[in-house]
């Protein structure tokens, strides 16, 4: 009995031990965030002053229960330039594959790789000699039966005055004046040998058949090389002018085909990999004539001058068409358009101390600038930051608010990109503000 009770007393005294631990694990815990929640609810109308969409902090706005603070920028009357953005390849408008018309070794190269040549330069030469040779016993042939023809010409002329005395029978006369003929026919092959030997001869001087660059040499001095061979000896493209391939969807075809069949000339600018460059600036050519049904786009060929050989043949560039430019119409900043459930909106100042909810129709955008054809009028003010914490009827604080017209699209045209983000054109109008 004393054995089982000493047994007992070490176990109870354990159970003990790990309630007491549990109790003060509890207690630091309550001890630990208690009050941390307590600081949050009480500082959390602060918090959300600074605050943004993303629940970064956001520097210079405000506690919740006062007015909020907002950047706010005006409508604007303006052109809109309707710019249609597809990825294009640029496309030579010739490539010759260089290849002899004759075959023997090469003997001369007269180009370097790279250069830019005209239509009839002395690209190489083939060995003349063979060829050379052969134009002489054409030549040579051809004399021997240009005297035959002589003679049997000589002979008709005596026989038709024998033949008139009746000294000689008719058949003796036309047998003379067939062999007449068929010196003729001689003459006449003899005379097609001769030119195609001088052709071959001339064709061992392989010539530019149009002016463009060559490319890498394909065959050295001393190879054998056949007539229509396979491996050609250089390749030349024609980049002055030279095109961009594109395709535009279906749905985007209307303006373009409108403006294109009125004989406009659509100009087409032709930007860097990155869209970040502009690199030639050149106007719409051509279009197919059938929509591939496979991707529901139309292909279109825009055509430049490449003066400044800036586009290179299957490049990868982005392709600006202008299609069209609207006119005077109501442009807002895209920083401003909201989207919710009920479409598209913007906050606007309702005098200088609260805003209101303006529902929107909205057309092309070009990043920075959006058309509003309903909803908005020239002059009025849009919230472009702090719409986070806006609802109808809030009061706000202007902290910023942009007097000066903003940058319009039509500058677009004068060599500056309509790209620009949301975010740089808030930054410059802040930048301006201060």
């Amino acid at each position: 009995m004393v054995n089982h009770s000493m047994q007992s007393s070490p176990r109870h005294s354990r159970r003990w031990l790990i309630s007491l631990l549990v109790l003060l694990v509890i207690a630091v815990l309550c001890w630990k965030f208690w009050p941390a929640g307590s600081a949050d609810k009480a500082g959390g109308d602060k918090a959300a002053g600074h605050t943004g969409r993303s629940g970064m902090m956001r520097p210079g706005f405000g506690g919740g229960s006062g007015p909020v603070p907002v950047r706010v920028a005006p409508a604007v009357t303006g052109d809109f330039p309707l710019y249609y953005k597809a990825l294009g390849t640029v496309t030579a408008l010739n490539t010759i594959n260089v290849r002899s018309r004759v075959g023997g070794e090469l003997v001369k190269i007269h180009f370097e790789e790279g250069q830019m040549v005209k239509a009839g330069d002395l690209l190489a030469e083939i060995d003349p000699r063979p060829y050379q040779n052969a134009l002489l016993q054409a030549e040579g042939t051809l004399l021997q039966n240009q005297a035959q023809l002589k003679n049997a010409q000589v002979d008709v002329e005596r026989y038709r005055g024998l033949y008139k005395e009746d000294s000689i029978a008719k058949q003796t006369l036309d047998t003379a004046e067939a062999l007449v003929g068929q010196y003729l026919g001689t003459v006449k092959t003899n005379q097609a040998a001769v030119n195609d030997a001088r052709l071959n001869l001339e064709f061992t001087k392989i010539r530019a058949p149009i002016a463009g660059r060559v490319g890498l040499r394909q065959v050295d001095v001393g190879n054998l090389v056949t007539a229509n061979d396979t491996t050609f000896i250089a390749v030349i493209t024609q980049t002055q002018p030279i095109s961009v391939a594109f395709t535009l969807p279906e749905n985007s075809l209307e303006t373009v085909l409108a403006r294109y069949r009125s004989g406009a000339k659509l100009p087409a600018e032709a930007w860097d990999r990155g869209d970040t460059k502009l690199q030639a600036t050149g106007v719409l050519q051509s279009l197919d004539n059938q929509i591939d049904v496979a991707t529901g786009t139309l292909k279109f060929k825009a055509r430049y001058d490449n003066r400044d050989q800036a586009l290179f043949p299957n490049q990868f560039v982005n392709v600006h068409l202008l299609a069209d430019t609207l006119k005077g119409v109501v442009l807002a900043p895209s920083a401003a358009i909201q989207f919710g459930t009920n479409g598209t909106f913007v906050y606007a100042l309702d005098g200088d101390k609260k805003v209101t909810i303006r529902q929107l129709k909205i057309g092309a955008s070009d990043g920075e600038n959006t058309v509003v054809t309903e909803g908005l009028a020239a002059g009025d003010r849009v919230v472009l930051e702090g719409t986070d914490r806006l609802k109808e009827g809030s009061e706000v604080e202007v902290v910023n608010d942009s007097n000066q017209v903003p940058t319009t699209p039509t500058e677009h045209l004068q060599g500056k990109s309509a790209a620009s983000t949301p975010d740089a054109a808030v930054t410059d109008k802040a930048k301006k503000g201060a």
